[in-house]
């Protein structure tokens, strides 16, 4: 049973029996049984691609669904990275996610076609194949370049906001003290500044002025205060500096490591500023890549799954390779009913398929090992391959 979580590519022999089927196939689904939208289901070409030789069909029958799993992870990753940079809102994702700018169930239900100015037919499957999977490396690497980037620009900005939004005792304090809240230039006098929780504010200033014998007495004054801290200068004489940490330690006052500096203060509020204006301008470079790239490499995926249709079907069903290709999005709660429907339609196939499976088999029997996977996989009365909902 094929998913209820994907739109459906399916190949049919070209005939005199597969004439007007999609039409027939609409009448039953959409206005007689009621369980398919009558824009749910259309019909496309599947080209008529050179075959080449029986083994040259074995392997790709075995290489291409492992290809698909790449093509599906690199647009999967590609959702997740405009999720990510949209903060998840539906309403926004939907604008990106856009096929040529169509949505994707336009783009595979209304016209799909074969991008022949791009992967020209006349060439074989496996130049085809290889160049579709040249195409996608490019922009999955691409993208994962861009990402590390801006990733390193956004983690190196967050920190510089956790230190701005920490409490007292943590965060950055650029933006809290002034200068004439230190002595500068002294000789033999700085300022220190220490962070004291809330409940030993009391105690800081009955202790502060004897915690050692040279601090400047009267020189606390309170600077800044959160929940949690609150902000004091002081004024000591630099030859006790590590005994003034040690006590204030002991009555656990933090004394902050900062010194007071122009230059290092406008600085640092340059760095800020400079990686805040970085993020954004890679926020954008990343949307505008994500939204290009998703349209891009669902193209190569659908491409590369009509290959596989026409690879399977030429084990299937042998020569003339000319065959009907028919679009369906099925609704998970009718995909029962609608799967059985296509098993009652197609039912007319199960001879060929099993002779064709027959024959498949027959064929990689000297190369079991190898060809395991083709003995193993779930075989239909018609040839189906899933393009999954990627974007749901």
């Amino acid at each position: 049973m094929p998913s209820d979580q994907s739109t459906w590519f399916i190949s049919v022999p070209q005939d005199g029996e597969s004439e007007g089927v999609v039409q027939e196939l609409t009448l039953k689904l959409s206005q007689q049984a009621k369980l398919l939208p009558s824009g749910n289901i259309a019909q496309f070409a599947i080209p008529s691609f050179k075959t080449g030789t029986l083994d040259i069909l074995i392997a790709l029958s075995d290489e291409l669904p492992k290809t698909e799993n790449y093509f599906t992870a690199t647009v999967a990753k590609t959702v997740d990275t405009l999720r990510s940079l949209l903060n998840n809102d539906p309403v926004k994702l939907a604008q990106h996610i856009l096929v040529n700018e169509s949505t994707v169930d336009d783009y595979l239900l209304k016209g799909w076609k074969w991008n022949e100015g791009r992967y020209g037919i006349q060439r074989s499957l496996r130049d085809l194949v290889d160049g579709l999977n040249k195409e996608m490396t490019s922009i999955d690497n691409a993208m994962k370049a861009k990402l590390n980037n801006y990733n390193l620009v956004k983690g190196s900005l967050t920190q510089m906001q956790r230190k701005k939004l920490g409490n007292l005792s943590v965060r950055s304090l650029a933006d809290i003290v002034r200068k004439e809240d230190f002595v500068v230039d002294s000789e033999y006098l700085e300022t220190v500044l220490v962070a004291v929780p809330k409940a030993s504010v009391k105690d800081w200033n009955t202790r502060y002025e004897r915690l050692v014998s040279m601090v400047v007495p009267r020189s606390s004054a309170v600077l800044e205060s959160d929940d949690e801290y609150t902000l004091f200068s002081a004024v000591i004489f630099k030859r006790v500096h590590d005994d003034f940490v040690q006590k204030c330690r002991e009555y656990k006052f933090i004394v902050r490591d900062f010194v007071y500096s122009e230059e290092e203060l406008a600085k640092q509020r340059q760095e800020h500023e400079t990686a805040d204006t970085t993020e954004k301008e890679l926020w954008t470079e990343l949307l505008r890549l994500s939204r290009t790239n998703f349209s891009e490499s669902f193209q190569i995926l659908v491409h590369l799954k009509v290959l596989r249709l026409f690879v399977e079907s030429v084990l299937r069903y042998g020569l003339p390779a000319n065959y009907n290709g028919i679009v369906i999005k099925p609704e998970s709660k009718s995909i029962k009913k609608v799967f059985n429907l296509l098993q009652a339609q197609f039912s007319y196939l199960k001879p060929r398929s099993n002779s064709s499976r027959g024959t498949k088999a027959e064929a990689t029997e000297e190369f079991v090992g190898e060809y395991q996977a083709l003995l193993d996989q779930e075989f239909f009365d018609f040839v189906l391959s899933e393009v999954p909902w990627i974007v749901n």
